[in-house]
C-alpha cells in the first residue's frame, strides 16, 4: 500500500518511516526539505497526481509556548489552515485512510485519572484549540469524501532524541538540574513511538475512530527520570519536600511566568495525568509497547 507521511523530518517521521519500509508500505514523504514532496503546509498546495492509500498526517506545530499573537496565530495557520490545504489538494484522487495525529491536550486537562475518548474538549491552549479545529474540520472532510479518518490523541511520546516535555526532562538530568518533588509520584501516560507502524497496519479494514495512544502502565516521574539517569550512568535525581516546593510555588505565583515554578505548575508536577488505552486495544487489536523496557535516548 502507498502511503504518504506529512512531517516526514519530524520524530515521527524518522522513527516510523524506516519501519513501514520495512513492513513494505510504500512511502512518499512531505515535508519542507529532503522529501519526494518539498512543500510548506502553510501555503496552498498543487493537487497530487498520484493516488495514496493512507495519508498519515503528522505535520504540525508543538512543543513550544507563544509568546505573542504571531506565535499564537502560527499553530492555527500550521495545524488547521495547514491541514485544510493538504486536504484541498488530496480532493482530486482522495485517500481511502486518512491518519490525523492530534493529541490529549484537545481534552484541556492538567491532572486526572484514566480519561478516555468520551470526556468533553476543553483544550485551552492555541496548540489544542488548532488540534480540536483540524480535527472537526477532518471528520467533515472525510465524511464528505467517504474517507475513513482515523484521529490519534498521543500523549507524551517516548523515543531517541524526543522533542518537547521529555527531550527537556532528558537535558536536565544530564545537566543535573532535575528535582523530583515529593518522590516523584505522579504518574503520566506515555507512549513509545514506534508503535505508530503497528497502529497503521492494524487500521487496514477498519472504518476508523478516534483513539487515546499511550502504553499500559503509566511510570512515575521517579519511574522515568530513574530510566534516563540509567541510560546517562548518573545517580537518580534527587527529590525536594513538597512544602520546601510549595514555599517555591507561592513566591513563582508572585513572580509571574518567569518564576520557574508557581502553583499551577506544581499541580502538574504532583497530581497524576493519566489516559484511557481501552479503546484502542479493544477496537484495532493494538497491544502498545512496554515505554520503560524500550527506552533509550
Amino acid at each position: 500500500m502507498k502511503v504518504l507521511f506529512t512531517g516526514a523530518n519530524g520524530f515521527l517521521g524518522k522513527n516510523v518511516i524506516p519501519l513501514l519500509r520495512k513492513k513494505n508500505f510504500e512511502v512518499k514523504t512531505f515535508g519542507t526539505t529532503h522529501a519526494d514532496y518539498v512543500l510548506n503546509i502553510t501555503n496552498a498546495i498543487v493537487s497530487f497526481e498520484e493516488r495514496f492509500d493512507i495519508v498519515f498526517h503528522a505535520a504540525g506545530k508543538a512543543h513550544s509556548i507563544p509568546q505573542n499573537l504571531e506565535e499564537e496565530n502560527l499553530f492555527y495557520k500550521v495545524n488547521f489552515d495547514g491541514t485544510k490545504n493538504l486536504c484541498n489538494a488530496l480532493e482530486k484522487n482522495v485517500p481511502e485512510y486518512f491518519i490525523f495525529i492530534s493529541t490529549v491536550a484537545v481534552y484541556g486537562k492538567d491532572f486526572g485519572e484514566n480519561i478516555n475518548e468520551n470526556a468533553p474538549l476543553e483544550g485551552y491552549t492555541p496548540y489544542a484549540k488548532s488540534k480540536m479545529m483540524a480535527e472537526e474540520f477532518l471528520t467533515s472532510w472525510c465524511q464528505k469524501n467517504n474517507v475513513k479518518l482515523f484521529i490519534l490523541r498521543p500523549s507524551l511520546i517516548a523515543g531517541p532524541n524526543p522533542p518537547g516535555n521529555l527531550g527537556d526532562m532528558i537535558n536536565a538530568v544530564k545537566s543535573g538540574k532535575y528535582f523530583n518533588i515529593a518522590g516523584g509520584t505522579a504518574r503520566k501516560s506515555i507512549f513509545w513511538v514506534e508503535d505508530f507502524a503497528e497502529i497503521i497496519v492494524n487500521i487496514i479494514g477498519r472504518n476508523g475512530g478516534i483513539y487515546n495512544v499511550c502504553d499500559n502502565n503509566n511510570p512515575t516521574f521517579k519511574e522515568i527520570s530513574d530510566k534516563i539517569s540509567e541510560k546517562l550512568n548518573k545517580k537518580s535525581p534527587a527529590s525536594i519536600p513538597y512544602f520546601v516546593a510549595k514555599s517555591m510555588a507561592k513566591m513563582g505565583d508572585l513572580l509571574g511566568n518567569k518564576a520557574p515554578i508557581n502553583s499551577l505548575r506544581l499541580r502538574k508536577i504532583t497530581d497524576s495525568l493519566t489516559f484511557s488505552n481501552e479503546k484502542i486495544k479493544r477496537e484495532l487489536n493494538f497491544n502498545p509497547s512496554n515505554v520503560m523496557e524500550k527506552f533509550q535516548l
